[in-house]
């Protein structure tokens, strides 16, 4: 059965392997990012039934417009996954300029919850849907250098346990660690290291099933994408 699909953070990395990996599978994606050049080539790529735009999940009235403009013309998705993110410099948290630490928190953090209000009422009128909601391993323990990411995963898993007692019936949400896989993100912590971890496309072949395997008696869970 094909399936609805909103997706954040598209442009690049897991979000774009995930995207490329429901389309393939026969699934329909609504994919956001805050890269119109990337967007756009998506958008040429894969077309209607498929929709890309241009949103900073930040902006509450960017996610909003963009909800009620599928909305009007379709039902409800089946899953939302909240993948976009960004992390600091990495740097002793003292160090860590302003700006990275207002994204951080602005993108990891309020663009979850930003997603979640815009999709979740018409998801409860279905009645029934999965959210998914990145967390990380820095989301379940620690490293230097890396607070402020810290503090935006863990705060998802915090988030993900609360609104997991608050879901109406059919709803499932669920905080997943995707594991490690060789991003950009990934080369800004750990520089050559990063080319030793699985490929995001690599990633997305065992991540795809297991989403779609995801499930209302999932609720409140924090899993992690086997490997």
């Amino acid at each position: 059965m094909s399936r609805k699909i909103v997706i954040t953070g598209v442009t690049q990395g897991l979000g774009e392997a995930l995207a490329i990996g429901f389309i393939q599978a026969g699934h329909t994606v609504w994919g956001c990012g805050r890269t119109t050049a990337s967007i756009n080539h998506l958008a040429q790529q894969y077309t209607s039934p498929h929709h890309f735009s241009t949103v900073d999940v930040a902006q509450a009235q960017q996610v909003q417009a963009w909800a009620n403009q599928l909305l009007q013309t379709d039902e409800p998705p089946d899953i939302v996954i909240n993948n976009a993110g960004v992390i600091n410099t990495v740097a002793p948290l003292w160090e860590v300029p302003e700006p990275d630490i207002s994204d951080v928190l602005d993108v990891n953090v309020k663009g979850t919850i930003n997603i979640i209000r815009s999709f979740l009422p018409s998801m409860k009128t279905k009645g029934q849907g999965i959210i998914i909601n990145f967390s990380s391993g820095w989301g379940r323990s620690t490293s230097p250098g890396v607070a402020p990411y810290c503090a935006s995963k863990w705060a998802i898993e915090g988030l993900n346990q609360a609104f997991a007692q608050e879901v109406p019936p059919g709803i499932a949400t669920i905080a997943l660690n995707p594991g490690i896989i060789h991003t950009e993100m990934l080369e800004t912590c750990f520089g050559q290291q990063a080319r030793s971890y699985p490929s995001p496309t690599a990633w997305a072949q065992k991540a795809v099933p297991f989403i779609l395997g995801l499930s209302e008696n999932d609720n409140g869970q924090a899993l992690t994408v086997p490997q």
